[in-house]
């Protein structure tokens, strides 16, 4: 049930550790929303364009994107919201040049929402 979305800039390619994140993010979205590991999905998305502000290059983007069934309360969904953040920073290596802009949101799957 869990689906999450990772976009990131492509300047993160060597520095983002993307299953390392994965294989931590998940038991703690479990641990946090009561549900199993096995259930929660993650995609990541390369963005090979980004731009912050009127900087033209040296900024680098992660937002990530939780949606879960409906029932958590706000204050549950801020808690994991701001636990995956910290757990984002800790698998990403600093890159010389790079501002790194780190976001993440967590919201209710739509009611229409189906798995087979």
């Amino acid at each position: 049930m869990p689906q999450i979305t990772v976009d990131y800039s492509a300047e993160l390619d060597d520095t983002f550790d993307r299953a390392g994140f994965a294989g931590a993010l998940h038991p703690l979205i479990a641990e946090t929303v009561s549900t199993k590991i096995a259930a929660c999905k993650t995609r990541f998305r390369r963005v090979d364009e980004t731009v912050v502000a009127d900087a033209p290059s040296g900024d680098a983007v992660v937002h990530i994107a939780i949606t879960l069934l409906s029932g958590r309360t706000p204050e549950v969904r801020v808690q994991l919201t701001e636990s995956v953040l910290e757990l984002l920073a800790g698998h990403i290596r600093p890159a010389e040049g790079l501002t790194l802009h780190l976001s993440a949101e967590t919201h209710d799957l739509d009611p229409s929402y189906r798995r087979i």
